[in-house]
């Protein structure tokens, strides 16, 4: 029987929301050379997968956390999976900035998030987990506690699980690197002779070469 990751890594590489190319990398915003690229909002344009990753969202807040507050996304990428989620749980949704507003209120959360609430923190990505604490730390700061976040993929850098460890935030994803491998190698998206140039990659993706 296939595990949860692997199951979710197959939706995800289905419809294209993750490619793999560790011969011709991707460029990221920071300027790490990638042979992945991961975009979960792909996953809102397919309704059976949008819909069963916002289920499976919501099951691992069930049965994680008891009385949850509010679900708090954060802004872009996981607006539209946490409302959802919150819709799925009927409770508060909120979301976060990655900056506060120029102008207005200047707001760095949307919605109405009341102090001392019990909050779950949805993300679609985890990469270095700097904005996803970032965000963590907004709640925290509005004087509310954060029971954990749940989030749709993760790279698994050690450098992320560090800073998650530091933080003291519970993460829980539904898919990782490895499951994503597994399963393009299953497929025969990629070959067995790749493996090694994709994990070395994610030890240290700052100074990987694919070469």
């Amino acid at each position: 029987m296939k595990t949860l990751e692997r199951i979710v890594a197959e939706k995800l590489l289905k419809i294209k929301a993750v490619k793999l190319q560790p011969a011709n990398p991707f460029i990221w915003a920071s300027g790490w050379k990638s042979p992945i690229y991961c975009d979960n909002r792909k996953t809102l344009s397919y309704p059976a997968t949008r819909s069963f990753i916002k289920l499976e969202l919501a099951r691992v807040i069930l049965e994680k956390y008891e009385n949850v507050d509010a679900i708090a996304g954060v802004a872009t990428g996981a607006i539209a999976q946490g409302a959802m989620v919150a819709d799925e749980l009927n409770i508060p949704f909120v979301y976060i900035r990655s900056s506060p507003k120029d102008h207005g209120l200047e707001n760095l959360i949307e919605g109405d998030l009341k102090p001392g609430s019990k909050v779950v923190v949805v993300e679609d990505l985890i990469s270095t987990g700097g904005s996803s604490l970032k965000a963590v730390e907004a709640v925290r700061n509005a004087g509310c506690d954060v029971l954990g976040m749940v989030a749709i993929f993760t790279y698994g850098f050690p450098v992320s699980e560090e800073k998650f460890k530091e933080a003291k935030v519970e993460l829980t994803t539904l898919c990782d690197y490895n499951a994503i491998l597994d399963e393009a190698l299953r497929i025969d998206y990629i070959d067995q002779s790749e493996i090694a140039i994709l994990q070395r990659w994610r030890k240290d993706p700052a100074n990987w070469n694919p070469k």
